[in-house]
């Protein structure tokens, strides 16, 4: 029997009520806050309730089967978790002020996604987390907007039924008929969610064995009445393998947490677990799941350094879309307007090119990802396309692309590309995408910057010698889900002389700038290590100071620039070409300068040997105590 305890405290507020759920010898431990304020006991109590429920949920997402609770604060008060007592008052559903953690994170952090991804990973009983990722959030996305939904629905009844309003309608007939206009909802943005495929009636079917044909059906409709969505939506939640008592319960848990309202739209909810379930997919599915998804930090850099505020954004191997939300929300945060960039890209995989349409779906993004799935460099959707700016993370070291089939392609400018390896025929890509002033931003694996196998050495050379290499930045280890291989950012620019552009910057003919960022970062954790946003600030300033912009962006620190050595140079063509137009930026940086402490160099070289010939007695004696303790073992003693 698993038991749920509670111990609060009295002096802090608002009150923290620690949580410690004990299953099967095992500890689990979250923080339960009620925010007290002025409240009456009634209404605390209230609260109190409000946030056992949802602890409770908790308790059955990791399978905790019985949950029995008694408040010290309130001893009348009895939880019975099976019988779903919650409060003879009701349940008061206030916002409270969460406890944050000490630790920034570039990631979404929202209270609720451990909960929620505890409750989707009992899913992985019979299916991969390749698999499964699309079952879970096919329901967020259905979700989101079935909320959507009934809040336009909510707020066009209130209107309906007011006889103040100028829209009000008296007939209860006539008003029905209002309600279920679609082009009452399709004019503010809206999908029209049909009465089958509502999620109240799908939750109320939650424990029926049909629940998985029940939501497929959903899908169909609203795909049938949305075309902006037909055949993206995940229809496979009535296949056999699917154990339908753990879609319920996923299905009543999704059920708990608010995504389409005004409220959660503004802090952007949904988007931030949409971001938190495709990274935590990434990791569990280790090496191949990272092909549709770039961690957070990388992207956010990208973005920082090429500043995309307007024009059009190109991304030739889109993954989930997540160039082109952190783009329009650039965007946004800096004073402009969703929509002020024009969004195209190409997805080869089918299902991530799903996955893509309904994450740029839910935050209104309009984007051109083509009719279907599509390789870009065997069939290019967009061959007219010359993009302002372009974003991409490409397979690394890609071998098997379908060189053989495209000799003679006009891409290929300066050089035909390795057949076993993809890597320069993505950069060709990108750089035939571009338009005569745009700049292209993307991530490649480090031998990119330094191969000579099969003719790359020779591409590499003529595209400096082109003078395209805006900025090479060598990255820390360990950012990756799908991959070990160190990885750079490299950005090209057609045009640098500075001039002719809405912000003009000093002309950077002839230059490029090197920055080795490989020792910046903190581990999230044991494996995975992530650019901080100081780190991404410091970096976006070097380049913007380099390149002569004065804007608030640009830091004090790094308002005119300067080489450091150890982090950042700025080399010449003539430097490049002594390193035999090798492009790594530990080549051009140098060595970080060192403190010089003042002391002599006699005096420090005496007193280190003093010190070392001390450690080397303390280590013969430890040697002696451990063979005299092994020789009593030896004897028995």
């Amino acid at each position: 029997m698993a038991a749920l305890s509670l111990a609060a405290s009295k002096t802090v507020e608002p009150f923290y009520y620690t949580v410690i759920i004990h299953q099967r010898n095992q500890r689990n431990k979250f923080f339960l806050e009620v925010e007290s304020g002025h409240s009456s006991r009634e209404k605390m109590r209230a609260k109190v309730c409000w946030r056992l429920y949802q602890a409770m949920a908790y308790a059955e997402a990791t399978d905790i089967h019985t949950v029995f609770v008694l408040l010290r604060e309130f001893p009348e008060f009895v939880l019975n978790y099976k019988e779903h007592i919650l409060s003879s008052k009701g349940v008061l559903m206030s916002t409270t002020k969460r406890r944050t953690s000490p630790y920034k994170t570039n990631g979404a952090t929202l209270g609720f996604e451990e909960k929620l991804w505890a409750a989707a990973d009992k899913l992985r009983a019979h299916m991969d987390a390749a698999e499964y990722k699309h079952v879970v959030l096919g329901l967020i996305f259905l979700k989101y907007i079935s909320d959507a939904f009934e809040t336009r629905h909510s707020a066009l009844e209130h209107d309906l039924s007011d006889p103040s309003s100028a829209a009000y309608v008296r007939e209860p007939a006539a008003r029905y008929e209002v309600l279920e206009d679609r082009d009452e909802y399709t004019a503010e943005n809206v999908f029209w969610v049909p009465a089958e495929a509502r999620w109240d009636r799908l939750q109320s079917q939650a424990k029926s064995p049909q629940v998985g044909k029940l939501i497929d059906d959903a899908m169909t409709a609203i795909e049938r009445e949305n075309p902006r969505l037909r055949g993206v939506l995940p229809k496979t939640y009535a296949r056999p393998d699917l154990d339908k008592t753990r879609l319920g319960e996923l299905l009543d848990l999704i059920g708990t947490i608010g995504l389409g309202d005004p409220e959660s739209q503004k802090k952007d909810i949904l988007g931030r677990t949409y971001e938190y379930f495709l990274g935590r997919f990434a990791s569990a599915e280790g090496k191949g799941g990272g092909e549709f998804y770039t961690p957070a930090c990388v992207v956010k850099l990208l973005v920082a350094m090429i500043e995309p505020y307007h024009g059009r954004v190109y991304d030739p191997c889109c993954g989930s879309g997540g160039m082109f939300v952190q783009s329009e929300r650039f965007v946004q945060e800096h004073g402009g307007r969703i929509g002020d960039i024009a969004v195209y890209g190409q997805e080869s995989n089918p299902t991530t090119w799903r996955l893509a349409k309904m994450n740029l779906a839910i935050r209104g993004i309009e984007a051109d990802l083509g009719p279907e799935p599509a390789d870009s460099f065997l069939r290019d959707l967009h061959p007219d396309l010359r993009a302002d700016f372009i974003l991409a993370n490409p397979p690394f070291n890609m071998s098997e692309w379908g060189g053989e089939r495209l000799e003679g392609d006009p891409r290929w400018k300066y050089g035909a590309p390795p057949r076993n390896n993809a890597n320069y025929a993505w950069i060709q890509h990108m750089i035939y995408h571009l338009a005569p002033r745009g700049v292209a931003g993307f991530v490649l694996a480090n031998g990119s910057m330094s191969s000579n196998t099969s003719g790359e050495g020779e591409i590499r050379k003529a595209m400096v010698e082109a003078d395209l290499v805006d900025c090479m930045i060598a990255l820390p280890g360990q950012l990756f889900y799908s991959t070990q291989i160190p990885a750079c950012l490299w950005f090209l620019a057609r045009d640098k002389s500075g001039g002719n552009g809405k912000t003009p910057k000093r002309d950077r003919r002839g230059e490029t700038l090197f920055i080795d960022a490989r020792k910046l970062g903190t581990m999230r954790d044991r494996t995975h290590r992530e650019l901080t946003d100081e780190d991404i600030a410091r970096i976006a300033a070097v380049y913007h100071a380099w390149r002569g912009l004065e804007t608030l962006k640009v830091s004090e620190t790094f308002r005119v620039y300067e080489d450091i050595p150890g982090f950042c140079k700025r080399a010449t063509l003539e430097e490049i070409r002594g390193h035999n137009y090798v492009l790594t930026p530990g080549r051009y940086v140098g060595v970080e300068d060192l403190e010089d402490d003042d002391e002599p160099f006699e005096e420090k070289f005496t007193r280190l040997t003093a010190k070392l010939e001390e450690q080397f007695a303390e280590s013969r004696r430890l040697e002696e105590q451990i063979r005299h303790k092994l020789e009593r073992l030896d004897h028995g003693e």
